[in-house]
């Protein structure tokens, strides 16, 4: 005989024992009806198999006092295989009265059985063979497929409620022993094999209705965690799009003052040049009126004139800078102020007029010359214009004291000319810094403005299908309305119809009648006739009483014959009518033969 090995054996009684405390305490819960408290026997003898079940194969751990054996090292090791279970591990370490590993350990099995999940534990921990190896042998029930079964059954006691308390009970003292009286077979377990199938098939609803419920609420979990973020991510680009507005507001402030900016300087511009061509205006006129008859002048004129298109040239030079500095801010300042191209013309006009000036000395310059031609002839009349000269003399003393305060005038206007030019070196510099820092703003906005507008055209398509849609809805609504009130009409006309085809049976039907009921007469009157051939009539003088009534014949009561029986009735005994297709109106009736009565107006008459 092949000798067996002792730890399958002791394997294969445990798992026979798991087996039936797992079925006896679901028979003994679904029985018993209610939630399961710590002192239910079939639960309490569950835990001590299953605390054998743990301790079956485990290695001795060395300590400083003495050697250690439990089963708390393996379960503590689910909290950093599940993150679910630092709740529990947290919980029993802060139990007060727990004292000994194995307590910790009876206290942990008992709250995974509470939150039923202690299969889902285990077999984190079964999976887990190299962690586990630490703690148990090669051959324990944990290593090898009994664990696995073990596990699968344990999936089955999510269908039990228990409420345990775990706070109270001294769990380090307790005593596990089995006891196999509660698994022995009684002849009532024998005929309960028909409610065991229900209890199973209840069982696996129960199970299926429960793995339904952990899906359901992943996927609401997941489903809340999209809506937050979603939620958190509309107020975001909210909050963006605020901050991008009040930048644009800013940027167009700030785009406002620099053109007014600019408007004044330009304006300041313009003014001393105007001043500057009054005063050159102003000299050229005293320089015409006073060649007039200055010969001896002739010299200091040019002198003065040379200095004076010097002095142009400076001040032409000048201008030229300062039109150099004013090209050099319009280009800094192009993107702007689109306005300026307007003034630039403005400023090419001033310069076609100093161009013109210029022009305007030449031809002085060419008169001059003439002049020159002409003093051999002026010199007789030089005698003549002696006396003049004081006067000129006094006119050039004035003339010199202008011009030496024209040339302090000139002075104070480079000293400002400088300032001016510094300041807006200072400014063009500060305008470029702003306006590269702007351009990056603008470029961020407008790719936030592209994104913006993308959505907004699909937004937009979507609204002018759903348009459309709605238009060919409301078009077919409109066809069935039409379609509707044609329907109902065409109802209304059946109606009518159908009513007056009714109407023309009935009218049908009681003419048929009355034909019938007439026939039936004409044909009685007929036999009458045939019946009362050979009959003679009354005289008027013998007939003087109505048969039927017996009264006297007056002008009120006529007399009324037949023409078969030869009777004569009066008006009021005469009443029956008989209506004829071929007269209009109904002709009287005889009572006895049903033959046509006739009124006698005169004895001779029939």
């Amino acid at each position: 005989l092949a000798v067996k090995d002792p730890t399958a054996v002791e394997r294969a009684n445990l798992l026979n024992m798991a087996k039936l405390s797992i079925k006896g305490l679901i028979e003994s819960a679904l029985s018993f009806g209610r939630t399961l408290d710590s002192d239910y026997p079939p639960l309490q003898q569950f835990f001590v198999v299953m605390e054998h079940c743990l301790k079956h194969g485990l290695k001795v751990r060395k300590s400083f006092l003495s050697y250690n054996k439990t089963i708390w090292g393996p379960l503590e090791l689910v909290e950093k295989l599940y993150p679910e279970a630092e709740e529990i591990a947290a919980s029993v370490r802060d139990l007060p009265g727990l004292k000994t590993p194995l307590g910790r350990a009876r206290a942990w099995l008992r709250l995974a059985l509470m939150q039923k999940k202690m299969a889902d534990y285990l077999r984190c921990l079964i999976i887990q063979r190299d962690l586990l190896s630490e703690f148990y042998e090669y051959h324990a029930l944990m290593m090898e497929e009994e664990g696995a079964v073990i596990v699968g059954l344990l999936v089955g006691l999510n269908v039990i409620d228990a409420n345990l308390c775990v706070k109270g009970e001294d769990l380090d003292s307790q005593v596990g022993v089995i006891d196999f009286s509660m698994y022995l077979k009684n002849e009532d377990d024998i005929g309960s094999k028909e409610r065991n199938v229900q209890i199973v098939a209840i069982l696996d609803q129960k199970n299926y209705v429960e793995e339904l419920n952990r899906q359901l609420n992943s996927t609401v979990s997941s489903l809340h965690a999209r809506v937050d973020s979603l939620e958190k991510s509309n107020t975001k680009l909210i909050e963006e799009l605020a901050i991008a507005k009040n930048n644009i507001i800013k940027l167009q402030e700030e785009n406002h003052q620099l053109r007014s900016e600019n408007t004044l300087i330009l304006m300041k511009t313009q003014h001393h040049l105007e001043v500057t061509k009054v005063d050159v205006e102003a000299e050229l006129q005293t320089y015409r009126h006073s060649r007039q008859g200055l010969d001896e002048m002739y010299n200091e004129a040019r002198r003065q004139l040379r200095e004076e298109s010097q002095l142009r040239q400076d001040i032409e030079n000048e201008l030229m800078v300062q039109v150099s500095m004013k090209h050099e801010i319009e280009l800094a300042m192009k993107l702007l102020e689109k306005d300026i191209h307007e003034k630039q013309d403005t400023l090419i006009g001033l310069r076609q007029q100093l161009d013109e000036v210029k022009a305007i000395n030449i031809e002085m310059y060419q008169k001059l010359q003439v002049s020159e031609d002409a003093t051999k002839e002026k010199n007789e009349i030089i005698s003549r214009l002696e006396d003049k000269t004081n006067q000129i003399t006094a006119t050039m003393k004035q003339l010199e004291q202008r011009l030496q305060q024209a040339e302090e005038s000139q002075m104070e206007d480079e000293k400002e000319d400088k300032k001016f030019k510094q300041e807006c070196m200072s400014k063009s510099e500060n305008l470029q810094k702003e306006i590269s820092r702007k351009e990056k703003q603008l470029v961020q906005l407008e790719t936030d403005l592209k994104i913006e507008k993308e959505w907004r055209q699909t937004l937009e398509d979507d609204l002018e299908k759903e348009k459309e849609t709605l238009s060919h809805l409301r078009v077919e609504t409109q066809q069935i309305i039409c379609l509707k009130k044609e329907f109902l009409k065409l109802q209304d006309k059946n109606r009518q119809l159908k009513k007056i085809c009714h109407d023309q049976e009935e009218a049908l039907q009681e003419l048929a009648c009355k034909l019938s009921e007439s026939k039936l007469k004409i044909e009685d009157i007929k036999e009458a006739n045939k019946a009362l051939q050979g009959q003679v009539w009354l005289k008027d003088k013998e007939a003087t009483h109505c048969k039927l009534c017996e009264k006297e014949f007056s002008l009120s009561k006529r007399k009324h014959h037949c023409r078969n029986c030869g009777e004569i009735f009066c008006n009021a005994c005469s009443d029956n009518e008989l209506p004829l297709p071929s007269s209009p109106k109904p002709v009287r009736v005889c009572d006895s033969c049903h033959a046509f009565l006739i009124q006698r107006c005169s004895s001779n008459m029939p």
